[in-house]
């Protein structure tokens, strides 16, 4: 976790240093801003922000990734729901379990829904719930 980390840190010093601390769309040149690779990265920035306490930062790109995985995948796509289960953890360090208890119901069903029940994603997330 630590070394996945510093390269997040390195990866975003970079990018701050090339387009300023508050660029979010590095890749959108490359691939577009809904291009799921951009959107993958995304999500990781939101991670990294989420580490680092910046928790409006991580919302943001968070609902980005969501917004752009539901119109590319849908919203029962597994990496979607991934997001959405990020934004739960979000909401709940934020104390705003209500939020969070959404973003956990709609990851876990849809988990169970494209993969089974008690698969080891969809019973993670089945967990994150039970600690609301």
């Amino acid at each position: 976790m630590a070394e996945a980390e510093a390269m997040y840190r390195r990866a975003l010093e970079g990018y701050e240093k090339a387009w300023g601390p508050e660029h979010t769309s590095t890749l959108d040149t490359a691939w577009g801003p809904e291009h799921t690779s951009t959107l993958g990265t995304v999500n990781n920035l939101g991670n990294l922000y989420a580490d680092q306490g910046k928790m409006a930062e991580a919302e943001a790109m968070y609902r980005r990734a969501l917004e752009g995985y539901e119109k590319a995948w849908g919203p029962e796509h597994t990496s979607t729901l991934d997001t959405v289960n990020n934004l739960g953890l979000l909401y709940k360090d934020q104390g705003k379990m209500a939020e969070a208890e959404a973003m956990y119901r709609r990851a876990m069903e849809g988990k169970e829904k494209a993969w089974g029940p008690g698969e080891r994603s969809e019973r993670s997330t089945g967990n994150n719930l039970g600690h609301l």
